[in-house]
């Protein structure tokens, strides 16, 4: 493979991109208006890797994310079964109706996680968010089966919600939103034959889905970093699991997120994200990976 057209990252171009990303929604992206919030926090997210965290208004930034809050109208409302979190955008954000509440309320787990993560990165203390509705709320969302729902009504239930729900507790610093025992129990049905973990139980090993089965963990504290601890006594699979991980990297050194499947960059986070929480990261091919996406870069 020549990788002589695009050998170097183009850091001024990727700190331009994301400046305008947070700022202005590009044409092609308005359909996703809906998650404006998680494009928000990839943007921000991106900037504080760069070391450019200083192209933003830091406390325009946490302002703007507070505003997206739903807040209870009374204390009684917690039992409501209703999430009291972060709204994904202001399309899904209803208005008052004028005594503190709303009339709709469809704050969402992923938009929730999503919110806490910037208002971290830009060095918003959280201790001064009003933590209790999120989490007492949020145990509405956990189904019997220890899984979550994302928001309280007409909503799919996987993984991905445990994890955003692990990830909350974890920012919060405070488990009172969640039964992680349950949790674990969940993530453990979710592991398939051949190491990885599906969304649900007993569908294919996916790499999304596997890094928020082991990120999930981690953050509950069910597995450890050191991969000689990790592997002698943990409560999955972990020989199958790094096999199934380093089996992802297909020849163009880029990784795949399913058997038989394309590479694709978002799959050098999710599924080298498992890697480095397990301790084997050095076990891939960096340089091979390094090439492949640059390959992705945008050309000139």
């Amino acid at each position: 493979m020549d990788f002589s057209e695009s050998s170097s990252f183009e850091k001024d171009r990727h700190i331009y991109f994301l400046e305008m990303m947070f700022d202005t929604i590009p044409s092609m992206y308005q359909e996703q208006e809906i998650n404006r919030l998680t494009l928000a926090y990839f943007a921000i997210s991106g900037l504080h890797i760069l070391s450019a965290l200083d192209r933003v208004d830091k406390d325009r930034v946490a302002n703007w994310v507070l505003s997206f809050q739903s807040h209870p109208g009374n204390i009684s409302d917690l039992d409501n079964g209703e999430f009291y979190g972060f709204h994904g955008s202001r399309t899904s954000q209803f208005p008052s109706d004028g005594i503190g509440g709303s009339h709709l309320n469809f704050s969402h787990l992923a938009s929730t996680y999503c919110a806490l993560a910037i208002l971290r990165v830009v060095g918003y203390k959280l201790s001064r968010i009003d933590s209790d509705s999120i989490l007492i709320s949020m145990k509405n969302l956990q189904q019997p089966d220890g899984c979550f729902m994302p928001i309280h009504t007409g909503a799919e239930k996987d993984l991905r919600f445990v994890y955003c729900a692990a990830a909350i507790c974890s920012m919060l610093n405070d488990w009172s939103g969640m039964d992680k025992g349950k949790a674990m129990a969940y993530i453990i049905q979710c592991q398939s034959y051949d190491g990885g973990f599906g969304l649900v139980p007993g569908s294919e090993s996916h790499g999304g889905a596997t890094y928020c089965a082991v990120a999930a963990l981690r953050l509950m504290g069910f597995i450890e970093d050191d991969l000689s601890k990790c592997t002698s006594s943990s409560i999955i699979d972990v020989p199958s699991l790094l096999e199934w991980c380093l089996q992802r990297q297909a020849i163009d050194g880029g990784f795949q997120g399913r058997t038989n499947k394309a590479s694709d960059t978002c799959y050098a986070f999710w599924v080298g994200g498992v890697l480095k929480i397990l301790g084997a990261h050095h076990f891939f091919d960096k340089g091979s990976l390094r090439e492949f996406l640059l390959t992705c870069q945008t050309k000139l």
